[in-house]
């Protein structure tokens, strides 16, 4: 596997949080270069050091509500 790929999301708590594709994996944090982080540690747990990926993605998603 080259890549994994988590989608991020703000928290209706505060802070982020992030769910990869394809894979049990989530993490949150404050802000994102701490998420950043925890999501490299996530990901160093979850896999072997043989199938680990090389490049994480993640892909930020903000929800906005426009009042009409």
């Amino acid at each position: 596997m080259d890549e994994i790929i988590f989608l991020v999301e703000e928290s209706p708590e505060g802070g982020y949080e992030a769910h990869a594709l394809g894979e049990a994996i989530f993490t949150e944090a404050e802000t994102l270069p701490e998420l950043k982080e925890r999501v490299r540690d996530a990901v160093r747990c979850h896999f072997d050091e043989a199938r680990r990926p090389r490049i994480i993605r993640l892909h930020l998603v903000k929800d906005e509500l426009i009042p009409v």
